[in-house]
């Protein structure tokens, strides 16, 4: 069973974010979270929250297994 790894989550939200063209303020407009919270993510200082993952995997339209490093599709 793999663990939850802070960096992999922070790597695939900004892959996410640079495929889809959009900045970090962008993101967290939409998702009504704060830029600083994004920010954290990607640099692996925070943990995101199951309601975050959840936005962030609809509005990417991704897995929340594939954010979360627990798949690769």
């Amino acid at each position: 069973m793999k663990n939850f790894d802070r960096r992999t989550f922070g790597e695939r939200l900004k892959q996410l974010r640079s495929e889809a063209g959009i900045g970090q303020n962008k993101l967290a407009e939409a998702l009504q979270i704060s830029n600083a919270s994004i920010s954290y993510w990607e640099t692996a200082k925070q943990e995101p929250t199951a309601e975050a993952i959840f936005k962030l995997a609809q509005y990417f339209n991704v897995s929340a297994d594939y954010i979360l490093g627990l798949t690769d599709d």
